[in-house]
């Protein structure tokens, strides 16, 4: 598969970004505060710097450019001011607000979701990452070929200079939507091995738990403290594109499967999650998630909602949940505070180990919750039998008698019939 860069920011210099928020009706400023903080990191990660903000508060966006007329010039004479290259906002803009904010400003106005997208075309590194981030990368920009500009449309209009501008224009969106079409059949040609991959795991009956949660939470530090998987691991965003899956064995002798996602962010952007939905089946197909939130993170109430409603989107919202809180040793009160609020919770600290076996005995009760002991009775001849037992669940008790081995097992509905025949009378 040859993979074409398509990030959104050009990196030659490090450009000076001006980020705005709007105050709708009804909103609490805080939060559109708290929404330039994060916008700020993401513009950092991307590889930018921010050289102002501006805010203002509406009734609603004006539909020609979000903000008021009077403010679009009070936003142009900032970026005059402090030499910006872009603007960035931190709510959506449709194509036409796009097109007429970089008329007015002379110079790149984009939103939130581009710079996610571009995060994301800097740290894919497996094939099907490239492939998820592009897809979602032109589905993004097709619906804003329109009226580009001349680099996209020779059509000049009136009488002698009609050119071939709007077939120009068709082309463009055609190579776009032929190119989507590929990525599509790339992915699901990807997904369909994962599927076999993951059928060949099934027939094994190791347990899967996901680690999910927002974006630089610490979930590959806390796959890294339980597995020694080597993740990398950074004080970044979106470090972690390509899930990673690990195997970890419980007290008991059974093995489960740990697999570290790609993290979440308020309004991540549908184009996303549309594109990563194969590789998000690991979180819907999952046993147990274990929601990894950071205790000293600005809000991680609101970080928790973020998740839990991307969790509703992907349809994974009533799998069985673990709460971790990690980073207790950084902020312990505010960790005390969400284990409260929050009962069957853990506070832990991927960084230095603290109550991860308390968080491992938590998962593996959820994870046996419906299972149940069953006592096996079965002839020490068959070998392959008293090792599936010991693979597939979690082996209590051991006894001889004489021929046959009697076991103490904790099984699942399916262990429990896969081995009916050897369940003692």
């Amino acid at each position: 598969m040859t993979y074409v860069p398509t990030s959104l920011i050009e990196r030659t210099i490090r450009e000076r970004i001006v980020l705005v928020g709007v105050t709708l009706a009804g909103a609490d400023p805080d939060d559109v505060e708290a929404g330039l903080d994060e916008l700020a990191l993401l513009v950092d990660t991307a590889g930018a710097d921010v050289a102002a903000r501006l805010v203002q508060r509406r009734d609603a966006p004006d539909p020609a450019t979000y903000l008021g007329k009077g403010k679009v010039h009070e936003l142009l004479e900032l970026c005059l001011a402090v030499d910006a290259d872009t603007v960035v906002f931190d709510q959506s803009l449709t194509p036409a607000q796009q097109r007429n904010l970089e008329k007015l400003l002379g110079r790149t106005a984009i939103d939130r979701t581009a710079v996610i997208l571009d995060i994301f075309a800097q740290n894919a590194r497996s094939p099907e990452g490239k492939a998820q981030v592009e897809l979602a990368l032109l589905r993004y920009r097709l619906p804003r070929l329109r009226g580009r500009g001349v680099s996209l449309s020779q059509q000049a209009g009136g009488i002698g200079r009609r050119g071939p501008g709007e077939t120009q224009l068709e082309v463009d969106r055609r190579r776009l939507v032929r190119r989507m079409h590929r990525l599509e059949a790339e992915l699901k040609d990807l997904d369909r091995h994962r599927s076999t991959q993951r059928a060949a795991r099934g027939r094994g009956r190791h347990r899967e738990v996901a680690l999910v949660g927002y974006t630089n939470a610490g979930k590959s530090s806390l796959l890294n403290a339980l597995t020694v998987a080597g993740a990398d691991v950074e004080d970044r965003l979106f470090v972690t594109l390509d899930p990673r899956t690990r195997q970890h064995r419980l007290a008991g002798g059974e093995t489960i499967l740990i697999t570290d996602t790609v993290g979440f962010v308020r309004n991540l952007p549908h184009e996303l999650v549309e594109a990563f939905r194969s590789t998000l089946d690991s979180v819907r197909l999952a046993d147990v998630l274990v929601h990894v939130v950071d205790a000293s993170a600005p809000d991680p109430v609101g970080q928790i909602d973020a998740v839990r409603a991307v969790l509703d989107v992907i349809g994974a919202g009533e799998v069985d949940e673990v709460l971790a809180i990690n980073k207790a040793d950084l902020a312990p009160v505010a960790a005390a505070r969400l284990a409260l609020a929050n009962p069957g919770s853990v506070a832990i600290s991927a960084a230095t180990g603290e109550n991860l076996s308390e968080l491992v005995d938590v998962v593996a009760a959820n994870l046996h919750q419906s299972d149940r002991v069953v006592a096996l009775r079965v002839p020490w001849a068959r070998g392959d039998v008293l090792a599936a037992a010991h693979r597939e669940g979690e082996v209590l008790e051991t006894t001889d008698d004489g021929d046959f081995a009697q076991i103490r097992v904790v099984l699942d509905p399916t262990g429990r019939a896969r081995f009916s025949e050897w369940v003692a009378s």
